[in-house]
């Protein structure tokens, strides 16, 4: 069974359960799915990667729209919580990340592994990673450790 097969599941309990936070989550993700398969240029079946990709993405806006509601203050405080619980419900569907120090790890063997020996060569290095660990290291991260890594000391 597909992840959107899955999800399909995961909707129908919501309504019985009659769950609206769920429900609005999971309404959305639909609605992104449904928006890349009907976009220009796109043929083919919607794999689980490509809805992980939507999922992905979708809680990359929502965690950009908790940082600006947390600056509101008291007013945002409500809304804030209502986007980090669909943030956690979007990470259900998908895969588990490394931890910091396993992301460390990784970009210094890489480094070593690839014979990268100055910050101009990161694209390189982030083009490796992401082909391997695509959904389990963000780029931003990656290139942050590998500057803080190569900086001439």
């Amino acid at each position: 069974m597909g992840l959107e097969a899955d999800m399909n599941d995961a909707l129908k309990q919501a309504m019985r359960d009659k769950d609206h936070a769920s429900l609005d989550v999971l309404r959305m993700i639909k609605t992104k799915i449904m928006e890349r398969r009907t976009s220009k240029g796109f043929t083919g079946e919607v794999t689980d990667e490509i809805v992980r990709e939507v999922i992905s993405a979708y809680r990359k806006q929502l965690q950009k729209a908790v940082e600006e509601f947390q600056k509101v203050g008291e007013k945002g405080v409500e809304e804030a919580a209502k986007l980090t619980f669909e943030i956690a419900y979007c990470e259900r569907y998908l895969p588990k990340g490394l931890d910091a120090a396993a992301v460390r790890a990784l970009v210094t063997e890489r480094i070593g592994s690839l014979g990268i020996t100055d910050t101009k060569q990161v694209g390189k290095l982030l083009g490796d990673i992401m082909k391997t660990h695509k959904g389990q290291v963000e780029a931003g991260d990656i290139k942050k450790l590998a500057e803080e890594i190569l900086a001439p000391k």
